[in-house]
């Protein structure tokens, strides 16, 4: 069943001194395991060797008992990837782990590297072979080439030539290294985990998501700075710039939907931003109804947020089912919209004679807010009003969110009110762009990039063929 949301980033975790550090890996991927869900992988040190294991599939799926009993050592990093860039397969799963003139060496990455296919090109120029097609790879090269003679100083030399979204974490045979772009597109947290005899150092935890450490007993510590890598090592941690941070770009989308509700990301717990959104959503566009029913799981905080503020009861009028996988059977007589039944069953005598207003936090294609407004009109809704918690989506992320092309952005090619039209809605409505902001309190301490509602990017290159012909806005680029 193909879905109409965009899709999940990458998830990345990182364990520096811990007896049991790949079991940890597994468990904050397990939490992270929202972000990606087409492929993992661990690798771990025993301070004499890496040890690298992958595959296709979820992260509980892949790592039994025996499995992790193969990644020995005290370090450990660990990758969940949905594909941004690089074909969906087992080569392109990450952590890679390559032998390279500055040594052993494991990456994974969170994000997407704008520059990637001209830098790919010129390092094929001078040698290099590449074995995957993603760009995370890129940056073991920009490694293994760099002209400095330490490894900390070749990592902050390859991280300055590359642009876009990084957030990632590298491992050798005996440290950890964690560094964020200068724009802070992605998140990346850094946690401690006391040791468990009272004695000797703290163990260092990295992770995409706070939640992560939640999950294993870690205390969150901070956020990696814009422009940052961050060393862990026997002798402790230490930090160095390796470039200066630029306009502050965080990803407002981890917010509105990515992030899981319990993670606090770039310095705000998601729960707060997404109740937010729904006050801010009642205010700016109220209506006449006798239920608020989130679409699940994505509209449900928003949603509780929009009931407190309105007064309109909250329900839960369409269940999910969880475990939906793919299914190629359906029955010889058809079922209409049977890919959304599979995954959504509305509540009929919640539902039936009611005004009801549908909370969900993104109109992508329109496909799937068509099926599930008229699943609701068929158990019975009176009137359905959908609101949406964010502004319309009317350009595609080049930062390491998965999204359509312009021509398939529903919001891009149609008005408001087409819209409406299209998914059968009674009326429809999105919140502003300052509604949005204020949420997420945008303000002295983080700004947002904003790209996929304005088209108005961040850096000044985007290596993407896909750019449409039209004309163009300040901040973008189309490369020849």
């Amino acid at each position: 069943m193909q879905t109409d949301k965009f899709k999940d980033e990458c998830g990345v975790m990182a364990v520096h001194g811990h007896l049991e550090a790949s079991k940890l890996v597994y468990l904050g991927l397990y939490a992270l395991q929202h972000r990606g869900q087409e492929s993992a992988g661990i690798a771990s040190s025993d301070l004499v060797r890496l040890h690298n294991i992958k595959a296709m599939g979820l992260v509980n799926d892949i790592f039994t008992e025996d499995v992790l009993s193969r990644l020995p050592g005290s370090l450990s990093i660990g990758h969940t990837r949905y594909s941004t860039t690089g074909d969906s397969a087992l080569l392109n799963a990450q952590p890679i782990r390559v032998e390279c003139n500055k040594g052993a060496i494991a990456l994974a990455h969170n994000g997407n590297l704008v520059n990637a296919h001209v830098l790919r090109r010129k390092l094929e120029q001078n040698g290099s072979i590449f074995q995957t097609t993603s760009d995370t790879e890129v940056v073991v090269h920009l490694i293994a080439q760099s002209k400095e003679q330490t490894l900390p100083d070749a990592i902050a030399d390859a991280l300055q030539k590359i642009e876009g979204a990084f957030s990632l974490v590298l491992m050798t045979r005996d440290r950890i290294f964690a560094a964020r772009d200068p724009h802070a597109f992605r998140p990346l947290s850094m946690g401690i985990l006391p040791n468990a005899t009272g004695s000797g150092a703290p163990t260092v935890v990295f992770a995409s998501e706070t939640c992560a450490f939640d999950l294993i007993g870690a205390r969150f510590d901070r956020d990696i700075k814009p422009g940052e890598l961050v060393i862990a090592g026997a002798e402790g941690i230490h930090s160095r710039t390796f470039a200066a941070p630029r306009q502050l770009a965080s990803c407002i989308f981890e917010h509105v939907y990515f992030s899981r509700p319990d993670s606090v990301i770039f310095g705000r717990p998601v729960q707060e931003s997404r109740e937010a959104l729904g006050r801010e959503l009642a205010r700016e566009a109220p209506v006449d109804a006798d239920l608020v029913v989130p679409v699940p799981d994505s509209g449900v905080t928003a949603a509780v947020g929009y009931a407190n503020e309105s007064g309109i009861p909250f329900s839960f009028g369409l269940i999910r089912n969880h475990y939906v996988g793919r299914t190629f059977i359906e029955p010889e007589q058809r079922v209409r919209d049977f890919g959304v039944r599979l995954k959504l069953n509305p509540v009929q005598h919640l539902l039936k004679g009611k005004r009801v207003v549908l909370i969900d936090d993104s109109i992508v294609r329109g496909t799937t807010s068509r099926k599930i407004v008229r699943m609701v009109r068929d158990a019975g809704a009176t009137e359905v009003h959908m609101r949406i918690s964010c502004p319309p989506t009317i350009s595609p992320c080049f930062y390491g969110v998965d999204t359509p092309s312009k021509k398939h952005l529903i919001a891009a090619n149609k008005s408001v009110q087409e819209i409406r039209d299209f998914i059968g809605a009674d009326s429809l409505t999105y919140l502003s762009m300052p509604g949005l902001k204020r949420a997420c309190a945008e303000g002295e301490h983080v700004t947002y990039c904003t790209a996929c509602y304005t088209g108005k990017y961040p850096t000044d290159f985007v290596d993407v063929e896909e750019i449409e012909p039209a004309p163009l806005e300040v901040g973008q680029y189309r490369p020849k």
